[in-house]
């Protein structure tokens, strides 16, 4: 099961028409759809899912680092807490534990030779993509969960950002780029490998932090509107 799964680095003429729709990709996004088509988070992290995964996207993560970020923020800070919110845990207990298994996971899996192995076999690509994913949802059904004390929710959401700011940090100044698998098709796109990893580290940095911000604005909105009710 060797090779890309989203195809070669595409050149920019063609990345339009790179779409994926790898039949059991698809099988599996319907089988999603009939899921969670009663919860509108849950269609809306189907539309995040779409878009990583069918849309050009997955063919120019193939060729940008930078991409690749977008993808995997798409996955553990956009669709995971969708889905979290759409299937909410029964028992999700305290999130000390899925943010530890969440962060050693998404830190793994920019190890180089671990990246470059998910980037060059089909089999180890979908374990990234399944144990990002998965980790992910864990994770955010812990901190978004109405029970426990919600000061300890947002110090997760936060310690989730700032974990993952760091790791964007160290990809931005790093010396030198990391990662063989995109060695060459930056220059396609004006970019040099490490300058593409510089801007990968920037959007894992900066931008990715606005659903955790959103997510804090959501666990204190709660929390003082079940203080307020309690209050009256």
């Amino acid at each position: 099961m060797d090779g890309i799964y989203c195809g070669p680095p595409p050149l920019p003429a063609q990345l339009w028409t790179s779409w994926n729709f790898d039949p059991p990709l698809i099988a599996a996004l319907l089988v999603l759809a009939v899921a969670v088509r009663h919860e509108r988070a849950g269609l809306l992290a189907l539309g995040a899912l779409v878009l990583a995964f069918v849309s050009p996207l997955c063919a120019l993560s193939s060729a940008l680092f930078s991409a690749r970020v977008v993808h995997h923020v798409l996955l553990v800070a956009i669709a995971a807490p969708l889905l979290a919110s759409a299937w909410p845990g029964r028992r999700p207990g305290s999130p000390a534990l899925p943010f530890a298994v969440s962060a050693v996971t998404l830190w793994a899996w920019h190890i180089p030779a671990a990246y470059d192995l998910a980037l060059a076999n089909v089999a180890v690509y979908w374990v990234m993509q399944i144990t990002l994913l998965a980790s992910a949802v864990w994770f955010w059904r812990a901190v978004l969960a109405d029970i426990g004390s919600p000061v300890d929710r947002l110090f997760f959401i936060v310690a989730g950002f700032a974990q993952m700011g760091m790791l964007g940090a160290i990809l931005t100044f790093a010396p030198g780029a990391l990662y063989a698998a995109h060695a060459v098709a930056p220059f396609s796109w004006g970019l040099t490998p490490l300058q593409d990893q510089q801007l990968g580290g920037l959007l894992m940095w900066v931008p990715a932090g606005i659903p955790y911000a959103v997510a804090a604005i959501l666990v204190a909105r709660r929390s003082w509107s079940r203080l307020a009710g309690a209050a009256t």
